[in-house]
């Protein structure tokens, strides 16, 4: 294949799109910026990275075009570049968990090990919010909620669930969701809401997958 050649021209962007994503930081930040729109000062402590490095790992997924920047004051807002982001993440997921041994390993040892039962698909949690059979349990933090959610949903942050247990009805299934696929915050509180005898389950996907595939969201924040 000649370097001048259109398809040489296409896998060199694919090429550079590919070694952006080719940092386990820069997933991290994507995984907070697909909650919505953040500072590069609060996905530095969300994340514990310092502030310098923050800036730079953004700005190398910015010249791949995964992410949009825009000042607000003395601060730069970044945010997903669009839903594709998500989509492609998700791929990645699902091709590390067929093919890496090391995801396989990290999956076993400690995701399935806190949850063996199946997770809730989209199309079901669908089906039983329609008809009313499930508490729906957001467990990420507040401002995260009010930015994007599930509709129906209730907001407790993991750190908040067992001094909040009397905001879920009892008798109920729940169903919690967080972050993503790999988030720990729905596993747990999962393992939490079970240790104290209620029937709980977890969301196969988080609030980025969901808002992705073109589901209703809504949100609590004011502008």
């Amino acid at each position: 294949m000649s370097s001048n050649s259109p398809k040489h021209a296409i896998f060199t962007s694919l090429a550079e799109i590919a070694q952006a994503l080719g940092h386990a930081y820069r997933l991290e930040l994507l995984e907070h910026l697909g909650q919505g729109e953040r500072s590069v000062e609060l996905l530095s402590v969300r994340t514990g990275l310092s502030f310098a490095n923050t800036s730079r790992h953004l700005q190398r997924l910015r010249r791949a075009r995964l992410v949009i920047a825009r000042r607000e004051g003395k601060q730069v807002l970044y945010r997903l570049s669009d839903d594709a982001v998500v989509h492609t993440l998700s791929a990645l997921q699902r091709l590390g968990e067929r093919n890496a041994a090391e995801v396989q390993n990290v999956m076993t040892r400690y995701f399935l090990a806190r949850d063996g039962m199946q997770a809730v698909t989209r199309d079901d949690l669908l089906q039983r919010l329609r008809d009313g059979l499930v508490t729906l349990l957001d467990v990420r933090p507040e401002d995260e909620f009010a930015m994007g959610h599930i509709p129906g949903a209730i907001n407790l942050p993991l750190a908040e669930l067992e001094h909040q247990l009397a905001e879920l009805p009892s008798g109920q299934e729940i169903v919690a969701y967080c972050r993503g696929a790999y988030c720990v915050l729905s596993f747990e509180a999962v393992a939490s809401l079970r240790a104290l005898g209620f029937k709980a389950r977890r969301l196969e996907e988080g609030y980025p997958e969901w808002k992705a595939a073109g589901l209703p969201v809504e949100s609590t924040m004011a502008y």
